[in-house]
C-alpha cells in the first residue's frame, strides 16, 4: 500500500472538496484526468474529444449524443486560476490548418467543458434540461511515476535506480553515467560542479532510455525531461548515488547534498502535484503506446508493464459515495486506452486490445477488487489513415492509406509530408503472451511497420462545411468515461 500523503494534506484536500461539493449544488462537476507516458497522445485526445463534443461529431456509441439527447457542449472559463489553461483553439488550428500533431504534454493544464443535455428519465425531463461541467485535467503520466518516490528514502531509490540501470536492456545506455558514478565519492566534499556532471549524464541516460529504438518507460524522476521552468535548480540537480558500502552521510558530503534535494523534489515537486491536482480527481484515463513498445521489442513492453502498474498502484480506485467525495476522493472508472489504433488495420483491432488488457490485468484486478471500474479499449482520437486493400507478390493483404510525417522512413524510402502511401502494417499475435517470449517472431524482429502519419484533411459536405475529426472508438470512450453522468 502506498501512502502518498501526510495528514496535513488529507485536511487540505478535505476542504478543497467541500468546496467542490458546495458549487456542484448548482451544476454537477466531474474531474476527469487524462494522462500516459510520453507520446501517447494526450494532447490530441482532450483535443479531439471537446471538437467532437462542440461540433457534433460521429460519435454512435455515445448513448447521451446517439439518442439526441445532448443539446449542446461549450467552453467556460476555467474554474482554477494558478493551473494553466488547456490551449484547445492553438491545438485545434495546428491540427487543422497546418496538418502537424500539435506539442506534448509538459506541464499541468486544465480545461472546463460544459455539456448541456436532455435526461433520460422521465422524472428528471420533468425538472429541466440537465448540466453536467466536465474539468478535464491534463498531466504527464511521467509524474505518477514519481509518487512512490514520497514513500522511499534516497538509499532505497538510490538501490532501486542503480539496479535497474545495470539491467542488461539499460547498461549500455547508462554507461556513461556509471562510470562517472564510479569515479565518485560520495563522503568526499560536496562540489556543485560534480553534482552538475552527475545530474546532466544521468539525465541523458534517462532520455536515450525514451528514445523510439528503446521506448522505456520506467524513467523517473518525471521532472528531469520536463523541467520547465525548474530547469537548473538545486531541486533538480540531483541523482543517484551507490552507497552499498556507505554509512550515514556525513555533513557537507556530497552524499548529505544530493540526499537533501532528493528530499526537496519530493517536498516542492511531488507532493503539491499529488495534492493540488492527482488527488481531487473522479475519473481517469490512461493512454498508451503500445505500437512503440511492440516496435523496441520484449525488454520495453516489459518495461511499460512495469511502470502500468505502479501508474495504477498510484490510484485510489474505489466507489464513490457522497461522503467519500467529501473525505478521501476516488477513482471510480478507469480507462486504459491504447493509441494509434489507425496504424493498424481494423483486423488487428482487438489484439491490440487484447494485448494492453495483458499488460495491465494484474494492476486492473486491485482496482476492481477496491470496487472501481476499469476497461480497455484501442483506440485513435483523430483517424490519420483510412484501409484498402494492397497487391504484394501476387497476395492481397489488408493495407491502411496515409500521409507519412516529413522525415519518416521505411526502407530506403524518406518521406516529405506530402505523399500518400499504402502500407500493409503487419498483423499483432493472436496470443498476446507472445510479446514476451525472447524467442518469438515478435521478439526477433517481425515485419511490423509502425510509422508517423500527417493529420487528415478534413472532409467537408456539398455546403461547405467542415466535419469533425474523424475517430476509432472515441465514442467508447466518452460514454465509459462520461455516459452514465448523462443519464
Amino acid at each position: 500500500m502506498i501512502r502518498l500523503s501526510s495528514i496535513t494534506d488529507e485536511a487540505r484536500n478535505t476542504l478543497d472538496n467541500l468546496v467542490d461539493g458546495a458549487q456542484a449544488l448548482a451544476v454537477p462537476s466531474l474531474r476527469l484526468g487524462v494522462t500516459g507516458l510520453s507520446r501517447a497522445g494526450k494532447t490530441v485526445f482532450i483535443t479531439a474529444l471537446v471538437h467532437n463534443l462542440i461540433h457534433g461529431g460521429r460519435l454512435p456509441l455515445f448513448e447521451a449524443g446517439a439518442s439526441g439527447r445532448l443539446a449542446r457542449a461549450f467552453l467556460q472559463p476555467q474554474p482554477n486560476d494558478a493551473v494553466p489553461r488547456f490551449d484547445y483553439e492553438r491545438h485545434i488550428d495546428t491540427l487543422l490548418d497546418e496538418r502537424v500533431w500539435p506539442r506534448s504534454t509538459r506541464q499541468v493544464s486544465e480545461l472546463r467543458l460544459t455539456i448541456e443535455y436532455e435526461s433520460a428519465t422521465f422524472l428528471k425531463t420533468m425538472m429541466g434540461r440537465g448540466k453536467l461541467h466536465l474539468d478535464i485535467v491534463d498531466y504527464p503520466g511521467e509524474w505518477l511515476l514519481d509518487l512512490p518516490l514520497l514513500n522511499k528514502d534516497f538509499r532505497t531509490w538510490s538501490h532501486e535506480a542503480l539496479e535497474l540501470a545495470r539491467d542488461p536492456a539499460r547498461t549500455a545506455l547508462a554507461s556513461d553515467w556509471l562510470e562517472a558514478l564510479t569515479a565518485s565519492d560520495p563522503t568526499a566534499e560536496a562540489d556543485e560542479n560534480k553534482a552538475r556532471d552527475l545530474a546532466a549524464r544521468f539525465t541523458a541516460y534517462l532520455a536515450a532510455c525514451r528514445a523510439d529504438e528503446h521506448a522505456l518507460s520506467l524513467l523517473p524522476p518525471g521532472r528531469f525531461l520536463m523541467p520547465g521552468d525548474m530547469e537548473g535548480s538545486p531541486a533538480l540537480t540531483f541523482c543517484p548515488l551507490d552507497l552499498e558500502d556507505v554509512g550515514s552521510p556525513a555533513r557537507n558530503s556530497l552524499h548529505a547534498m544530493m540526499e537533501r534535494r532528493y528530499e526537496a523534489y519530493k517536498k516542492h515537486v511531488v507532493r503539491p502535484f499529488f495534492r493540488d491536482h492527482f488527488a481531487r480527481l473522479d475519473r481517469q484515463i490512461v493512454l498508451v503506446d503500445a505500437l512503440a513498445a511492440l516496435n523496441a521489442g520484449p525488454a520495453a513492453v516489459q518495461d511499460l508493464e512495469a511502470a502500468l502498474a505502479g501508474i495504477l498502484r498510484c490510484f485510489r480506485p474505489g466507489r464513490n459515495s457522497w461522503l467519500s467525495s467529501i473525505l478521501v476522493r476516488r477513482i471510480d472508472r478507469i480507462l486504459f486506452a491504447a493509441t494509434k489504433a489507425d496504424h493498424l488495420h481494423h483486423a488487428d483491432h482487438d489484439r491490440l486490445e487484447a494485448i494492453l488488457s495483458k499488460l495491465v490485468e494484474k494492476a486492473v484486478e486491485r482496482a476492481k477488487f477496491k470496487g472501481a471500474q476499469v476497461d480497455v479499449a484501442a483506440i485513435a482520437a483523430i483517424r490519420a489513415t483510412r484501409e484498402a486493400k494492397l497487391k504484394e507478390d501476387g497476395v492481397t493483404l489488408p493495407a491502411i492509406l496515409g500521409t507519412p510525417l516529413p522525415g519518416e522512413t521505411l526502407g530506403e524510402a524518406t518521406y516529405d509530408g506530402n505523399t500518400e502511401i499504402a502500407l500493409f502494417p503487419g498483423d499483432l499475435p493472436d496470443d498476446p503472451a507472445a510479446i514476451y517470449e525472447p524467442g518469438s517472431d515478435l521478439a526477433a524482429g517481425p515485419d511490423l511497420r509502425f510509422i508517423r502519419f500527417r493529420p487528415p484533411r478534413l472532409e467537408r459536405t456539398a455546403e461547405g462545411v467542415t466535419l469533425s475529426l474523424p475517430h476509432i472508438r472515441l465514442d467508447r470512450a466518452l460514454q465509459f468515461l462520461v455516459g452514465d453522468k448523462l443519464a
